[in-house]
C-alpha cells in the first residue's frame, strides 16, 4: 500500500483509471457522495452518508424508493401541536415481502428498512433456511404516544412515524419464526433474529430486542433518531 493514502482513496483512483471513458474520469456511483443511494447495491464506505442525505431531501428520498420493488404511496405532511404528525411520510402496502397490513413511515426510516431487507433479512433467511422470506409480520409504525404508552414523559419515535416494531417473518414454505417463541431458543430461529437484530444496527439509529427490557419481549423495534443504541 502506497504510504500516506487510505485504502479507500487508492480503490476510488484505481476504479477511476478502469474507468476512463470519453477523456474524462468517471468514478463509479458507489464511490461517488453525490449520486444518490441504491437500495440494491452492496453496502460500501459511502452508503450511511448516502441514507443520511434522504432526511434532508424529500424528492430524493422517494426517488429512492421507487427504484425498489416496494408499493409506496406519499402521505401529506401532518404536523400537531403535542408532538405527533408526519413529515416526509410514505405508507407502505408492500415490501420485497408481503406486510400483511399496510404501514406509514418517514421516507428515511422506510429506506433503512430497504437496506436491512435487502442486505441482511433476505440474505440471512436464505443462509440459516434456504428459503426466501415470504411475509414480514409486524406491529405497526405510526403511533401518537409516548415512550411505553406512559400518560407522561417523552414522545416515542412511533409518534413520528420514525419507529418500526418487527415480530416474526413467515418463510417460503410456512415456516414461522416468531421473536416472542423463538428468540431465547437454541433453535436455528434463535440465531436468525439475532443476525437480524445486529445487522439492523448499521441501518437504524436505535434497535432494541427482547434483551433490552420486558417491553421489548416480543419484537424488534428499529428507529431513525437522535440517539444511537443498539440493545
Amino acid at each position: 500500500m502506497t504510504k500516506g493514502l487510505p485504502a479507500f482513496v487508492l480503490l476510488v483512483l484505481v476504479e477511476a483509471v478502469l474507468t476512463w471513458e470519453a477523456g474524462h474520469w468517471q468514478v463509479p456511483d458507489r464511490h461517488d457522495p453525490w449520486s444518490p443511494l441504491s437500495i440494491s447495491d452492496a453496502p460500501g464506505w459511502l452508503t450511511g452518508w448516502k441514507l443520511m442525505r434522504l432526511s434532508h431531501d424529500p424528492p430524493l428520498c422517494r426517488q429512492v424508493l421507487s427504484t425498489t420493488t416496494w408499493q409506496i404511496q406519499p402521505v401529506p405532511d401532518r404536523v400537531t401541536e403535542n408532538g405527533c404528525g408526519l413529515v416526509n411520510a410514505v405508507r407502505v402496502g408492500r415490501m420485497r415481502s408481503d406486510v400483511g397490513q399496510p404501514f406509514t413511515l418517514t421516507c428515511p426510516a422506510a429506506a433503512s428498512l430497504a437496506l436491512w431487507e435487502q442486505h441482511v433479512l433476505s440474505p440471512a433467511a436464505l443462509r440459516h433456511f434456504g428459503r426466501p422470506v415470504n411475509r414480514v409480520e409486524h406491529f405497526g409504525s405510526y403511533a401518537c404516544r409516548n415512550l411505553y404508552g406512559r400518560e407522561t414523559g417523552m414522545r416515542s419515535r412511533h409518534a413520528t412515524a420514525n419507529a418500526f416494531d418487527v415480530a416474526g417473518f413467515v418463510l417460503e414454505g410456512g415456516r414461522h419464526i416468531s421473536v416472542a417463541r423463538d428468540w431465547g431458543t437454541a433453535a436455528p430461529e434463535a440465531l436468525f433474529l439475532h443476525d437480524l437484530h445486529a445487522g439492523a444496527c448499521r441501518w437504524f439509529d436505535v434497535v432494541l430486542g427482547p434483551e433490552y427490557n420486558s417491553a421489548h419481549r416480543d419484537h424488534l423495534h428499529l428507529d431513525r433518531g437522535a440517539q444511537r443504541l443498539c440493545r
